[in-house]
């Protein structure tokens, strides 16, 4: 039986890496890397130099294929679809070595804000003993890249995704909102005219792009790189914080 640790790496800069990651890397007898496809191999690349950066003999590596999200019956039971796809190829990974005993995957930002790693390493049967390493969010990448707090005095921010901000416009009594998983650029379902915006992509990466500014007179410049810069890398991670005016 292995244990599995999710150590979170943070945005994609290996500096966000702390030191208790680094020590779990080195600890680690393997590292599962996922593979996206072609176009976003540099993401599986980012994984291993922090592997590379972190130890002197890197531990064994097996690459696994993110399998295709179905869209067609529902996005919770497509995710839920997904997140059991995904555990079956843990699963053939870390068998194929059996000697492993203790097993690591290396998380996006951090594995306990949204993500799914803790959801699908629930799956696995039988259960490992699981840790979980913490590291630096998108949002704190954001805020610090910024130069700003997340929250006003004494007010409460919501985090959520794009989805809901379609379907369900601004949460209720929230003075700022984070949103994140939004590939639809979602702020433009909103009354554009009452709101400012922090947008970063890339955020805490060499290609770092930040804009910040009336939601309305910057939306058109943030839409605009986002096409420009996911063409160009073949994929593109962003997030945004909205303030509602006047409140």
């Amino acid at each position: 039986m292995y244990d599995l640790t999710l150590i979170g790496i943070g945005t994609g800069n290996p500096d966000h890496v702390t030191f208790q990651g680094a020590k779990a890397i080195q600890a680690a007898d393997l590292i599962l890397i996922p593979r996206k496809g072609e176009n976003k191999a540099d993401l599986a690349g980012l994984r291993e130099e922090i592997i590379a950066a972190v130890t002197d003999t890197p531990p064994q590596i097996a690459y696994f294929d993110i399998p295709k999200r179905r869209a067609d019956d529902g996005y919770l039971r497509g995710v839920d679809e997904w997140h059991d796809a995904i555990a079956l190829r843990w699963y053939e990974a870390i068998s194929a070595h059996p000697k492993a005993r203790n097993v690591a995957l290396l998380i996006w930002g951090d594995p306990s804000l949204y993500d799914s790693s803790l959801r699908i390493a629930s799956r696995l049967e039988p259960q490992p003993k699981t840790r979980v390493i913490p590291g630096i969010t998108a949002l704190q990448a954001l805020t610090a890249a910024h130069a700003i707090p997340i929250n006003d005095l004494g007010a409460p921010y919501v985090v959520t995704t794009g989805r809901r901000i379609r379907e369900e416009g601004w949460p209720e009594n929230a003075s700022k909102v984070a949103v994140m998983l939004d590939g639809e650029c979602s702020f433009q379902s909103l009354d554009m005219s009452e709101y400012d915006i922090w947008w970063g992509a890339y955020v805490g990466m060499k290609q770092q792009i930040l804009i910040q500014g009336r939601l309305n007179e910057v939306a058109e410049e943030i839409l605009a790189n986002r096409a420009m810069h996911r063409a160009a890398h073949g994929w593109i991670m962003d997030i945004y914080l909205l303030k509602k005016r006047g409140i």
